[in-house]
């Protein structure tokens, strides 16, 4: 493998060993490769740091060669070349950098334990039972243990006084649990009874 353009004597003999190479010559193609696989690898080189990207494209470009040889309309072997190692170069980033997208996608989120408890109070024994809570009563617990608010802030945010959001938290509190002795099956933990 060279490691310079050929001079421009070799020109008449890269379009022969072209030629030849459309008619399945394996020789011409090994002796195409030499002549500018150095000089190609070296200009790929220069526009991509990744080196296996680089002999990547570099054998793309000489299997190009080996399936379109015929397609080439004479004049300068290596300008001919180039273009298709540049394709060549530009394809084999776009493939790596697709492939890198996809392997570093991150895994689909597990639901947290927040998520879990709440799905739990809106489809288990504990949604179940909080349903047949009466309104006033469910959304004081809502405000208190669900959003997390404090007696003051639940006060300010349903306009109720700050004893009534205390006497009915306290209320709700009994009534749900009332409610889930009644939904849970004897001998097996909340959210087990259908």
């Amino acid at each position: 493998m060279r490691l310079f353009r050929p001079a421009g004597a070799d020109r008449d003999d890269d379009a022969a060993l072209l030629r030849a190479v459309a008619r399945g010559d394996q020789a011409a193609l090994a002796e195409l490769y030499d002549r500018h696989a150095g000089w190609l690898h070296a200009r790929l080189a220069r526009r991509c740091g990744d080196p296996e990207t680089v002999r990547e494209a570099l054998q793309d470009t000489f299997v190009t060669v080996w399936r379109s040889a015929g397609t080439h309309r004479g004049g300068a072997c290596g300008g001919w070349l180039w273009v298709i190692a540049a394709r060549r170069l530009v394809d084999a980033q776009r493939t790596r950098a697709r492939n890198e997208r996809v392997a570093h996608e991150p895994p689909a989120a597990a639901p947290s334990a927040e998520d879990r408890v709440l799905a739990g109070l809106e489809y288990g024994d504990v949604g179940t039972a909080f349903d047949r809570m009466s309104p006033e009563l469910r959304e004081v617990l809502r405000a208190t243990v669900i959003d997390g608010l404090t007696t003051r802030e639940a006060a300010l945010v349903l306009g109720i006084p700050e004893g009534t959001i205390k006497t009915r938290a306290l209320r709700a509190r009994r009534e749900l649990r009332t409610l889930l002795s009644e939904l849970s099956t004897p001998g097996l933990p909340l959210g087990d009874a259908l």
